[in-house]
């Protein structure tokens, strides 16, 4: 069987490092807020290219703080509107409604599953106060139009980065290093540590990016329940903070992350390349392909890479049956959901047509090229007959 993600086998590659990490903890005797939490907060700054990064205890945990740091800071109150793509996973949506906030969806663009640019000024109002964009699958979601009409408007500009640690925006492919990293383009950024990102923790973790100092200032004292002082209570706040263990592993893991990143690409390349298939569909991907459409490049380190069938439930027991093990991200989009039983009667047709066809194939570090060769070599076989 291969798996869709051995995070075992992933783990294991570090294995010196994350027990030694470990241990130094558990002989320090300081397991919150300590010294492995301020250097991994300053690594993961330094990383990302802020001024300042927040632990948090995990990726929704982030976005909320967010969003009820601005609403402290007068920037938002209860009842205004965010706008947010309506294929994302439910969590981006969540945060925003536990603030008492509105989301209004926009469907996204089929051809980069990435909120559609071209729509989001028709869905602006007197009562916006801020552009999510999420980086789904590890694939950059932002554009200079997504800047310009925030600049235009007003609007704070937030990353829902839980998927796409280590991407970059590139403005120009002649000049590529001319970059930054998604979770320093907006105003602040989520990041979501839950062991099957790209940057994984053992447990749950997460964190808030921002060059606002007094975003994160706030943002601190609402995940340590609303206080900068011990007994001292300025915000009616959370127990939301990374613990010492998680922090020292993801510190300890950091430094490989961009290696791990460039072997998911050299994958997704083989992918992109060698897939051949009318049934099964795969985004576009590379500059080469770019250059032929009227797409802009962007960057992608591959979270999760998606393939479209209309058959998908045959091809994933189909897969299942030669031993490839599938997911699918996600089966119900959101406004589908019984939580949100007032969204049920929208159409968005994008986003359904979108979650009644995708399929998530292995794609990770430790994933062998012939084990990529075999899940090429099925997806190619897969036909209207295929039965088994």
């Amino acid at each position: 069987m291969i798996k869709y993600l051995p995070l075992g086998d992933i783990n294991a590659r570090y294995d010196a490092e994350i027990r030694e990490a470990v241990n130094k903890v558990l002989d320090s005797g300081w397991y919150l807020k300590g010294e492995a939490t301020r250097r991994f907060e300053e690594a993961y700054a330094a990383y990302i290219g802020t001024n300042y990064c927040i632990g948090c205890g995990n990726g929704l945990d982030a976005l909320k703080l967010i969003f009820r740091a601005y609403m402290e800071m007068g920037v938002m109150q209860v009842g205004d509107e965010v706008i947010v793509p309506a294929n994302t996973y439910i969590a981006s949506i969540l945060a925003i409604t536990e603030c008492g906030l509105n989301p209004v969806l926009v469907e996204p663009a089929p051809d980069t599953l990435q909120i559609d640019d071209t729509l989001i000024e028709q869905a602006i109002t007197e009562r916006t106060k801020a552009i999510m964009i999420v980086h789904l699958y590890g694939r950059c979601a932002y554009t200079p139009l997504i800047g310009d009409l925030c600049l235009k408007h007003n609007l704070k500009l937030i990353e829902d980065n839980a998927q796409a640690h280590g991407c970059h925006f590139v403005p120009s492919v002649a000049v590529p290093q001319q970059h930054t990293k998604t979770g320093a383009l907006g105003d602040a950024a989520a990041h979501s540590f839950y062991p099957g990102k790209n940057l994984g923790a053992l447990g749950d973790a997460g964190a808030v990016t921002t060059n606002d100092a007094q975003l994160a200032d706030i943002v601190r004292a609402l995940g340590n329940y609303g206080s900068h002082q011990k007994y001292i209570h300025d915000y009616c706040g959370y127990n939301s903070r990374i613990d010492e263990l998680q922090a020292a592993i993801l510190l300890a893991k950091l430094p490989h992350l961009d290696a791990a990143n460039q072997r998911r690409k050299e994958i997704a390349a083989r992918y992109q390349r060698e897939v051949s298939n009318p049934l099964v569909r795969l985004l576009l991907s590379t500059p080469e392909q770019y250059s032929r459409s009227a797409l802009a490049p962007r960057d992608c380190v591959y979270h999760i890479f998606p393939v479209f069938c209309e058959r998908r439930d045959e091809l994933q027991q189909y897969l299942s049956d030669n031993g490839i093990e599938t997911q699918i991200h996600y089966p119900i989009p959101p406004h589908k959901q019984k939580c949100y039983k007032a969204w049920n009667t929208l159409e968005l047709p994008v986003t359904e047509r979108i979650h009644a066809q995708e399929l998530s194939i292995p794609c990770h570090q430790v994933l062998t090229d012939d084990e990529v060769s075999t899940i090429i070599r099925l997806l190619n076989q897969f036909t209207s007959e295929t039965k088994d």
